[in-house]
């Protein structure tokens, strides 16, 4: 009987061994904001107009409604920026974007990089498109490159194709000959 009394002892420590087993359940990772979003699209494609006039045509990847679908939340941003005569002027491609429907502006960040037609090319951190002016700034480093020019610098506006613009900092700057005039 003392054998059969051990043997019990033994199958029920190793039942209670075996309901000790914690392991943590799996981690699903996943974004926080699809939990809290009104509505969740994907393959999202946004034309932005002032006064019936194409400004621009915006994709993302996916995007998350907020705020009685006012404001939109960005994920692989894309974006294409016309000319006033409908011709394509510029590209923009960021990881992260906000579209605030209401105020007709776009804040795209990480990776933010926008490429003329002409050959233009800025990366920055944050950059801010601004619908109504046609105008896109940033109060972010950037760095301008164009052939045979490059600059550095902190803060800039200017329209979208980067044919005028103000630079509220200059870091650095290389350029290729310059002819003045009259000489």
């Amino acid at each position: 009987m003392t054998r059969l009394r051990v043997m019990g002892a033994f199958a029920l420590a190793l039942a209670a061994g075996a309901c000790d087993n914690r392991t943590a359940p799996p981690v699903v990772r996943g974004s926080a904001l699809a939990d809290s979003a009104d509505q969740v699209m994907y393959g999202a494609h946004f034309n932005l107009t002032d006064k019936g006039l194409s400004r621009a045509e915006l994709m993302a990847d996916t995007a998350y409604f907020f705020e009685d679908n006012t404001r939109i939340e960005l994920r692989k941003v894309s974006a294409t920026f016309f000319t006033v005569t409908g011709a394509r002027d510029a590209y923009l491609t960021s990881k992260r974007g906000t579209y605030r429907s209401r105020l007709g502006s776009m804040i795209a960040r990480d990776n933010v990089v926008v490429t003329t037609e002409e050959g233009r090319r800025l990366v920055t951190p944050e950059l801010k498109f601004d619908q109504a002016q046609n105008e896109i700034s940033s109060d972010s480093a950037f760095v301008l490159t164009e052939p045979g020019r490059r600059l550095e610098g902190v803060g800039f506006k200017s329209d979208p194709n980067m044919q005028n613009v103000h630079i509220l900092k200059t870091k650095s700057g290389t350029t290729g000959v310059v002819t003045l005039p009259g000489q």
